[in-house]
């Protein structure tokens, strides 16, 4: 086996511990941590099909491989974040757990598909898992008073609708094209200026740094939401 095709399948396989890690440091009691090592899994899981690309080592082996890791980094993960921070009885704890299942469902869904190269149908597991795990980190950072003391009944509700959005019909742009197509496009652009402007304004404003993803992949959302009932 050469050793180039070991290195793309090994950047995946740093995905999958860096949900595990955060899995284990959360149910530990530190729901916060979960966020750093989901970030962490993202930016192993851009890499991976990055250097697959560059090398040209692509295989069915990296892509399942893939799909194994984000289940870990972008279900299992973000739905023990959101379980951890739901105080109250236990069946309302548990609600979060259906996210883990439709993220599943989702990603076998996206292997199968064709029709998702470039854009996708239905929310991404990395956003959905980011959406909830900066939501939570935010919450329980005291920054929003309101969000704090109703996460209890705000978490199930997100989750509920994570997991609607993951195995939807929504068409959502993505940040990779096909080649020859512009990627800089209005709706990229406008994603884009948001994001920056998200991250100016919880450092202005001296946020704790999560209320930036929060802010980006709910404005994600809402942006493909907006776009989908202006064309039909």
């Amino acid at each position: 086996m050469s050793v180039l095709r070991i290195i793309p399948n090994t950047i995946t396989l740093m995905n999958l511990l860096s949900g595990v890690v955060g899995v284990i440091l959360t149910l530990s009691g530190n729901p916060a941590a979960g966020l750093p090592c989901m970030l962490a899994a993202a930016g192993f899981d851009f890499l991976d099909g990055l250097a697959a690309r560059l090398l040209n080592v692509q295989s069915p082996i990296g892509k399942e491989l893939d799909s194994l890791a984000d289940v870990v980094s972008f279900g299992v993960l973000p739905a023990v974040i959101l379980y951890m921070v739901v105080p109250g009885p236990m069946w309302l704890k548990c609600v979060p757990l259906l996210l883990a299942a439709f993220s599943a469902l989702r990603l076998a869904k996206f292997n199968v598909d064709t029709r998702q190269e470039s854009n996708f149908i239905g929310l991404p597991t990395p956003a959905s898992a980011l959406l909830a795990a900066s939501f939570c980190h935010y919450s329980i950072s005291g920054a929003s008073p309101y969000l704090q003391s109703n996460v209890g009944w705000l978490a199930p509700s997100l989750a509920l609708a994570l997991c609607a959005l993951v195995v939807s019909d929504l068409p959502m742009f993505g940040m990779k094209v096909k080649k020859g197509h512009r990627l800089l496009d209005t709706k990229r652009m406008v994603f884009i200026g948001f994001s920056v402007a998200a991250v100016v304004v919880t450092v202005v404003f001296s946020q704790p740094w999560s209320l930036a993803p929060l802010l980006i992949f709910t404005f994600y959302v809402l942006e493909n939401s907006c776009l989908n009932f202006i064309h039909n």
